[in-house]
């Protein structure tokens, strides 16, 4: 049962990250994840194999000491938005702002509440918030990296009015190799010569437990 909650609550954290990205897209003059009716809490709308069920079942299993996962990206064209890179980096941050807020909503619930616990349907409750809390911070975390194609590169690099910039936020393809190089491969590699080479895990574990320590 704790596993099964853990992950309904990365998979619920996972999803509305990326409606929020769509829903303010919609609300900036683009319908694309509306028409391909990714405004939805169905999951097999979302479902990405590797990111959604492969990824973060590896990790949960084993000691890496975080998880994360991802969701199908929602569909947005930047073409359709109405203020140009304004709305770029209002759906881009629109991911981040929600999870940190289900974050602090779901803290205070169970803060707010805490006879719940010794009831059975209290005891489900927490057992899904307090993971739910933990991954939408780890996933705020993560996309705050400025490295393509995390929400944090389009935050940052949006406005800078130059063709490295242009191209920088268009290599997602080279830059998700970067976050699996830095993130695993070059760590495990170093790891039997005794080298911590643990860059990403480190900043995430600490980012996280600095906003869990702001919470109520």
């Amino acid at each position: 049962m704790e596993i099964a909650l853990s992950l309904t609550a990365l998979f619920f954290a996972i999803v509305l990250h990326e409606i929020a990205h769509g829903y303010v897209a919609l609300l900036c003059g683009d319908d694309t994840a509306k028409r391909q009716k990714r405004l939805s809490l169905n999951p097999l709308r979302h479902i990405d194999p590797i990111g959604t069920i492969i990824v973060p079942l590896a990790m949960y299993f084993s000691n890496i000491g975080f998880v994360f996962g991802w969701a199908k990206p929602v569909p947005v064209n930047y073409y359709n938005l109405r203020k140009g890179r304004r709305d770029i980096v209002l759906v881009a941050s629109a991911g981040i702002i929600t999870n940190l807020s289900l974050a602090l909503l779901s803290a205070l619930v169970i803060k707010l509440f805490p006879p719940i616990e010794n009831t059975f349907i209290g005891h489900i409750g927490v057992g899904f918030l307090v993971p739910f809390i933990l991954y939408n911070i780890i996933l705020a975390v993560f996309n705050l990296i400025p490295i393509p194609p995390l929400d944090g590169s389009k935050m940052l690099f949006t406005y800078i009015n130059k063709p490295w910039a242009y191209k920088y936020l268009s290599n997602e393809r080279a830059g998700f190799g970067i976050i699996i190089l830095i993130g695993f491969i070059i760590p495990a590699a170093l790891e039997p010569l005794g080298i911590d080479f643990d860059i990403l895990g480190a900043y995430i574990k600490g980012f996280t437990h600095f906003i869990l320590n702001l919470l109520p």
